[in-house]
């Protein structure tokens, strides 16, 4: 052992190694410190590997990462089909330029699009509905009789009549002769005021024009007058004709 020692030019190291457990202080007391010396190493050596493999009791690590998230396949296939949206409608524009660049160019604003309701058929049943109503009406009024009788008013009017002309203090026949003289005076007056305004007309005098015209008004009204009265007395003697009196004792 004591050989060991000596040091001999090229194997210093090995020289150390070899003696390096006699400096080892073990923990416990041994009879043997090279063997110990072996023992803790390889215990420590265990230790250090159980160490360094241990897992931790928390996961810190980051989370799985999938595919699908990852790629998001969908949004892809939303953004090409955006993209194909965008491409078509580009095209069909630049067709229109090009259309327009080749011709005069022409409106677009053409709805040929038919207008429908929901509740035509609806109404047109209401409509018919009600057209069916109304002729139902119209054939109750058309054929409805009234509920006044004509004729017996026509009686009660003439016997009105007969009982006026029976109180009346003048009877009616005299002043209807009376009414046909002053008619008559009246014409004979009308026919001399003709006769003067056809004098004056002969001087063409403004005045004469006025004269004129102030007569014809006259006239006019005269005609009308002489027309109504006659037209009364003609429906007196009509209807005494057609029911004649009866004496009133």
């Amino acid at each position: 052992m004591k050989g060991c020692d000596i040091e001999t030019p090229g194997q210093p190291q090995i020289v150390r190694t070899m003696m390096a457990h006699l400096a080892y202080q073990p923990l416990l007391p041994t009879g043997n410190k090279y063997l110990q010396q072996k023992w803790d190493k390889a215990s420590y050596d265990l230790h250090r590997e159980k160490v360094k493999s241990a897992k931790p009791t928390i996961n810190t690590t980051p989370p799985k990462t999938y595919v699908h998230l990852a790629v998001k396949l969908k949004k892809q296939k939303l953004e090409e089909e955006w993209t194909m949206k965008i491409q078509r409608e580009n095209n069909m524009l630049m067709e229109k330029i090009a259309h327009i660049m080749r011709t005069t160019g022409e409106i677009d604003n053409k709805n040929y699009y038919e207008r429908k309701s929901l509740g035509k058929e609806k109404r047109q049943l209401e409509l018919l509905r009600i057209t069916k109503e109304n002729q139902m009406i119209l054939s109750h009024l058309s054929q409805c009789r009234s509920h006044y009788n004509l004729r017996s008013w026509h009686e009660d009017w003439l016997k009105t009549l007969k009982v006026m002309d029976s109180i009346a203090r003048y009877p009616r026949g005299r002043t209807n002769e009376q009414k046909g003289q002053e008619n008559s005076i009246k014409k004979h007056n009308d026919i001399d005021k003709e006769q003067k305004i056809s004098a004056d007309a002969a001087t063409h005098s403004p005045a004469s024009n006025k004269v004129i015209d102030k007569a014809e008004s006259e006239e006019n009204e005269n005609s009308k007058e002489t027309s109504k009265k006659g037209s009364t007395g003609t429906e007196i003697q009509q209807d005494m004709v057609t029911y004649p009196e009866s004496k009133c004792t």
